[in-house]
């Protein structure tokens, strides 16, 4: 059985988590409603419209984890992973400023990335083969 969190490390940890799922919800609106500057992206990438609804949907379901105490680190695992394709498309392909947004998205990928870690650390034993 997993060891029970400190009372502020269960703080720290919904903080991050609340903060994560909320980036992760705000951008479905621009993704599912195919918005200029999602498609943009997605074109550039060469994955319009599947890669866009895909990690839509993938995006979702991390979000929702991330708010279901016993699946909170698959939440934060599955946005890591996800959130890492996103950094590395900057990085490679898009530029770290995408459309004149002063580097908004990367500065909001780099939060997701951030906080989805540091609920991993807080919550590591919680993972099955750590003992969870």
């Amino acid at each position: 059985m997993a060891e029970a969190l400190s009372k502020t490390a269960k703080i720290v940890s919904w903080i991050c988590q609340l903060l994560v799922a909320g980036i992760l919800f705000q951008t479905l609106f621009f993704k599912f409603t195919a918005a200029p500057e999602s498609v943009y992206i997605f074109q550039t990438l060469g994955a319009e419209p599947w890669g866009r609804i895909g990690s839509g949907m993938v995006e979702f379901l991390a979000g929702i984890l991330l708010l279901i105490p016993s699946r909170v680190v698959w939440g934060a695992l599955l946005a890591a992973v996800t959130i890492l394709g996103a950094i590395g498309s900057h990085l490679t392909v898009l530029g770290i400023e995408v459309q004149g947004d002063g580097g908004l998205l990367f500065g909001l990928a780099l939060a997701v990335l951030v906080c989805s870690l540091l609920v991993l650390f807080l919550r590591w034993r919680q993972l099955p083969f750590f003992g969870g």
